[in-house]
């Protein structure tokens, strides 16, 4: 059922004593050399050096039997066995919080990850062609606990590695989040990756156990557990790891606020340490009665370290809240719109979502959520208040009969339906999805308009797409299963030049959310004549950040190539002097 490997769990300089080695278990899958599986394909060609490394095996027996090659920094075989394990443990985490199985881009059957592939420091997903490149480099003169001059690689970064699948696997679901439509876009990618790096260390239990060890249960103060490429941040001569979950001002000492005039990566961290402080207060939340338990009711330690047994019931209850708030974080994305998302949509998407398979929340897991976002101005255009029932998405406004035809008893799925439907089941689910919310009564209900649309203002619209039909099939906390169909449509509208401001392509259309008897439940629309929004989108094209992903090309935007690395290459902090 399962495959054992060894990886670093943060990267190879932490020490051994601190759980830096884990064995993870995987799902099995017959491999060639490479790894070649499935999903993932190992592919090591180093540019710089023009040699094709020899490929692992991780099928010959010798390797299996002592859980893979043993965690080295100077053996390509376990740079190999690092991206394929790290890869298969991210795509397990989806599949398991969005009840299905993932899919790369379309036309990408599979995601190549190579792990030598040039001189550079950089790592990043090329979404042209469904490939990640790491770079390995020389670390700077003053890096602390480094060789000067040795190389440092990203491929044996977990949170590296964790970031950049979540990349590829987020734009398998949400297409045309690879188009950097404002501020949040953008940063919403970095951001998401990001909590998914930190929430996927938390099952390493060594990891946790020392770091609750050190800092007496506070896991906020924990290092390695709220520091993101540790190694990779010290080896670029910063003073710290490249980034930290808990998002605070270096100059007020205060939480960071919201700025959709914030460059990507500092905006992004913003989302992330509202999350992470959520995680936090629900954490301490359940964990409180063991702190009194363990101090004779005052619910301070004495001095010295703390109980071993205590030890062992924070790692167990972290863990696990971990893994749920890294569930919530994914499951939200079947809950966000298809184009144009803001950071106030993904936290109506987190509420809407666990409203949807936990109805009761005894630990109070959405007011915490909500009350870490207010504390960073984060918030939703279309909300009254902050109030979990203001922040519920929203069904139809007209009476829409069922879709007969996209029932669960009329869907063909491939023995599962957590499976991917083949081709023809797909197109027809298209057609009849297509041929429904273009009815003239449907359009608007669904964010889309007519060609000759006079709210259009002369501009021209490409017909309605289907961007996607899939199936959801969730497990609540007291094992019920949710089933859902959660489809997405866009429209793209050309806005012509204008009294001096260029033309360029907006899009807007809605993700709906079925239930099993084909009945709309959801729709999270983003419409194509909204005033306001189109206002915004100007603004972020003239703007410094959107200029970083678009150029003008005649009098028209386009959009400029290899989105993510030109986010990596994005250069913020300052280094050690």
């Amino acid at each position: 059922l399962h495959r054992q490997l060894r990886i670093y769990t943060v990267d190879p300089s932490v020490p051994k004593l601190e759980g830096a080695v884990a064995v993870i278990s995987i799902p099995y899958e017959p491999l060639a050399p490479g790894p070649v599986g499935r999903l993932v394909c190992v592919h090591d060609y180093d540019e710089e050096c023009d040699v094709r490394y020899r490929p692992a095996d991780l099928d010959d027996r010798r390797v299996l039997i002592g859980n893979g090659y043993e965690p080295s920094q100077s053996d390509p075989r376990f740079h190999q066995q690092m991206v394929y394990a790290v890869a298969s443990s991210v795509s397990a985490t989806f599949r398991r919080a969005l009840g299905r199985q993932i899919t790369w881009r379309p036309g990408c059957d599979q995601l190549m990850l190579r792990p030598h592939a040039a001189k550079m420091r950089n790592a990043y997903y090329d979404e042209s062609v469904g490939v990640i490149d790491f770079g390995y480099f020389p670390a700077s003169e003053n890096a602390p606990g480094m060789l000067p001059g040795g190389f440092v690689f990203t491929c044996l970064s977990h949170d590296i590695i964790a970031h950049e699948v979540t990349h590829a696997v987020l734009d398998g679901l949400r297409a045309e989040f690879r188009h950097p439509s404002g501020p949040d876009v953008v940063a919403f990618h970095e951001a998401f990756a990001d909590l998914v790096a930190i929430f996927q260390r938390f099952s390493y239990r060594d990891v946790v156990m020392n770091a609750i060890g050190r800092t007496r249960g506070k896991i906020e103060q924990g290092g390695y557990l709220t520091s993101l490429a540790q190694q990779f941040g010290a080896a670029s001569g910063r003073c710290s790891a490249l980034r930290s979950a808990l998002g605070i001002n270096q100059e007020t000492g205060q939480p960071e606020q919201y700025n959709e005039h914030f460059p990507p990566h500092r905006l992004g961290s913003v989302l992330v340490a509202a999350v992470f402080e959520a995680f936090v207060k629900i954490y301490r939340r359940k964990m409180e009665r063991y702190f009194r338990l363990a101090s004779n009711g005052t619910g301070k330690l004495p001095p010295g370290e703390i109980p071993h047994d205590l030890q062992i019931v924070l790692v167990d209850g972290v863990t696990k809240l971990a893994s749920e708030f890294l569930s919530i974080c994914i499951r939200a994305i079947d809950y966000c719109p298809p184009v144009g998302l803001t950071f106030g949509d993904y936290l109506s998407a987190l509420i809407t979502a666990d409203v949807d398979l936990v109805p009761d929340d005894p630990w109070d897991y959405r007011g915490a959520i909500i009350e870490s976002f207010r504390k960073r101005n984060i918030y939703p255009r279309h909300a009254a208040n902050l109030t979990v029932d203001s922040l519920l998405w929203r069904g139809s406004r007209i009476d829409l009969p069922a879709i007969e035809e996209l029932s669960f008893a009329n869907l063909r799925f491939r023995g599962d339906p957590g499976c991917v439907a083949d081709d023809n089941e797909l197109r027809r689910q298209a057609d009849v999805l297509g041929e429904f919310i273009t009815q003239p009564a449907h359009m608007t209900e669904f964010g889309l308009v007519f060609p000759n649309d006079p709210q259009l203002e002369g501009d021209e619209v490409l017909p309605p797409r289907i961007e996607s039909v899939r199936s959801a099939r969730r497990i609540g906390p007291d094992g019920q299963i949710v089933f859902d169909l959660v489809a997405e449509v866009t429209q793209s509208r050309k806005v012509r030049p204008h009294a001096g401001s260029p033309g360029f392509i907006y899009h807007g259309g809605s993700t709906i959310i079925f239930d099993p008897d084909g009945q709309v439940r959801y729709i999270v629309l983003k419409s194509l004549v909204g005033y306001e929004r189109l206002k915004r989108r100007k603004e972020f094209l003239n703007g410094p950040v959107g200029q970083r992903f678009w150029e003008l090309s005649g009098n028209v935007y386009r959009q400029r190539r290899n989105l993510f690395n030109l986010l990596h290459l994005e250069s913020e902090g300052e280094t050690c002097s």
